[in-house]
């Protein structure tokens, strides 16, 4: 006779704030997109931003755009955890939601620059796992922006002078990825976001667990 299956162990934990950075092209944004597809614990945070909508972009789903000044209040009314200016755009993070998907133990995934993520980690540097995303080559970086098409060749020009400040950022983060191979790169997100939901600093719930096990008296 084959014995009962029991039910997995649930143990409360907090969410984790899961940073992925890396220059216009490197693969951030396709990696991010993959792992919202197939995680269902993992949302993801919905900056709000007042560079223009592209073609492909959908209000609320990629981003929530704004008027500047619709930006400059939000920032000035401590309602963005972080915010910066890229390319001559403003980006941020709304704080509400984030904080509470943190508290009932939901991962929000954050596709954002250096100068953000620097922002998440003086704030929150606990719940922060940051991977950057690099490019095999500079050469294949160009390729990417403009096999993407949504960008004028000015713009596609201003982020390939960009990406060099950009990369000389990665020893800030925690984890580093080069993107050779979309599928490998991808396997590695995964890797880390699993290791990192197993951290004992992140599982509150352990101590009552650890607890109830070690009162349990066993029945003969």
């Amino acid at each position: 006779m084959k014995p009962a299956k029991t039910s997995p162990v649930q143990i409360a934990r907090r969410g984790l704030m899961l940073v992925i950075s890396s220059p216009s092209g490197a693969g951030k944004s396709t990696i991010a997109r993959t792992l919202l597809g197939i995680d269902k614990n993992i949302g993801l945070s919905v900056s709000v931003t007042t560079r223009p909508r592209r073609p492909s972009e959908v209000e609320g789903v990629h981003y929530h755009f704004k008027s500047v000044r619709e930006f400059e209040r939000l920032r000035d009314s401590d309602a963005l955890l972080e915010w910066a200016e890229v390319h001559g755009n403003f980006y941020g993070t709304p704080r509400e939601p984030v904080e509470q998907a943190m508290a009932e133990g939901r991962d929000m995934l954050f596709d954002i620059d250096w100068q953000g993520a620097q922002q998440l980690q003086e704030k929150m540097s606990a719940d922060v796992v940051s991977i950057f995303v690099l490019p095999p080559t500079m050469t294949e970086l160009q390729s990417r922006l403009h096999r993407r098409a949504e960008d004028s060749e000015e713009v596609i020009q201003t982020r390939l002078a960009n990406s060099r400040a950009e990369i000389a950022h990665w020893r800030e983060y925690d984890y580093v990825i080069v993107n050779d191979d979309l599928d490998t790169a991808f396997d590695a997100v995964q890797s880390i976001v699993k290791a990192e939901r197993l951290r004992r600093d992140r599982r509150h719930g352990m101590f009552d667990f650890v607890r109830g096990l070690l009162e349990e008296t066993p029945s003969l």
